[in-house]
């Protein structure tokens, strides 16, 4: 073998025998599904107003808008308040469960399904998070983003504890969740709701993953099984590789489009958000920072730079972290200072895909040792410093490999 083929063959054996980066994907899981949970909690005495019936947008308007551009809302298949609760009650629930990592290919989906059908149904409501959310839960759905720090870890975990002979732990309650969503879309396609493109979706999907639980019972040592782990593994390897582009477009594009602008050229774009009342929830602060006119331009010139340069950065770990935690900072401030918490917490959940993975086991480390601290009322440092309970395994996806394994390959810190 070659110099040249050695490294190729390398590479493909790592996409296909391996999901890359399970803890930077549980983080995706994390974020996103907190950031929405958040959002909607906080919307909720003013959901109606929203997206509900109540809506400025009205239903008949939001018909007619995707039916010429074909986007999905199940808030379109019935006008009626009851109908609108049940969504809005689904999109809650499933981002709680997808936030524990419960069933997480099913709640991929379902949390999808939540986030399109609200956002779909009034698209001028929201802000620039709100397009990076709609955007990752798509991703999420082709993730295996439950391999640790969930509850599908420590239940995978714990069944090969108590029943080392089996291969596949005995799920009953995850085969019942798609036939439940088999006899709901099989509904909705019998009414005509569906067509076209996402009618293709949603059928291969359960599609799918009915051929996945069915080659695991019958052979899950088979050939059949190992393509279906290679497939599912080029899968959450593309879609975690699309994550990471599409953050680093978004700052790319941010950055140039910023370059183009008068205001970001003479160094005072920034002084005009912090006098604005809508982005003002602290005045005296703004105050304070708008008349700074030196610390105005350096941040003016330095959120350019930082966005501008970013992507290229990938290359080089110490100035990746460097610009990453700088580019974290921004936004935490921006959550403060501007009161934007649910853009910020999207786009540094975006972020975070570029943590190095050392620092995400660090963290995992410290929350469970604190997690454990708590429920036993043991001083923390009394407790081992690296601890080897179940959620700090990765399953993969039926997998029992090391997610160190798993993290040392191409997500070095």
């Amino acid at each position: 073998m070659s110099r040249f083929e050695r490294p190729l063959a390398q590479g493909l054996a790592k996409a296909t025998g391996f999901a890359l980066g399970p803890y930077q994907t549980a983080v995706i899981r994390i974020g996103f599904a907190a950031t929405w949970l958040l959002f909607l909690l906080r919307e909720f005495p003013h959901r109606h107003e929203l997206y509900g019936p109540d809506g400025p947008w009205s239903w008949d308007m939001a018909q007619q808008l995707i039916a010429n551009n074909g986007a999905f809302t199940a808030l379109m298949w019935s006008d009626g308040q009851l109908w609108f609760e049940v969504v809005y009650l689904l999109a809650m629930v499933s981002s709680v469960l997808l936030l524990l990592g419960w069933r997480t290919r099913v709640m991929s989906v379902l949390f999808m399904v939540g986030v399109l059908s609200l956002q779909n149904r009034s698209i001028f409501i929201g802000d620039g998070g709100d397009n990076v959310i709609h955007l990752m839960a798509t991703y999420l759905v082709f993730t295996r983003c439950g391999q640790v720090w969930s509850l599908d870890a420590r239940r995978a975990a714990r069944a090969r504890a108590e029943s080392p002979e089996l291969t596949v732990p005995v799920d009953r309650v995850g085969p019942a969740l798609w036939w439940v969503l088999g006899l709901v879309l099989s509904g909705v396609t019998f009414l005509g709701e569906l067509s076209g493109g996402w009618l293709l979706f949603f059928w291969g999907l359960l599609l799918v993953h009915g051929l996945w639980w069915a080659v695991g019972q019958r052979a899950p040592q088979g050939q059949f099984r190992k393509l279906f782990d290679v497939v599912a593994n080029l899968a959450h390897n593309a879609a975690l590789l699309v994550i990471m582009v599409e953050a680093c477009l978004i700052y790319a594009t941010a950055g140039w489009y910023k370059i183009q602008g008068s205001r970001w050229q003479d160094g005072t774009a920034v002084y005009y958000p912090l006098n604005l009342d809508y982005f003002s929830p602290w005045p005296a602060l703004s105050d304070v920072l708008s008349s700074n006119g030196v610390m105005l331009m350096l941040v003016t010139y330095g959120t350019v730079a930082v966005q501008v340069a970013f992507p290229f950065t990938l290359f080089n770990r110490r100035v990746k972290n460097v610009l990453l935690t700088a580019m974290i900072f921004e936004h935490a401030v921006i959550a403060v200072v501007l009161g934007l918490p649910f853009f910020s917490l999207a786009m540094i959940t975006a972020d975070a895909v570029f943590l190095p993975t050392t620092f995400l086991r660090r963290v995992g480390g410290w929350a469970t040792r604190a997690r454990v601290g708590l429920a036993s009322r043991v001083p923390l440092d009394r407790l081992p410093r690296r601890s080897a309970l179940p959620e700090q395994r990765a399953v993969g996806g039926e997998r029992d490999e090391e997610p160190t394994e798993h993290a040392r390959v191409g997500f070095t810190p």
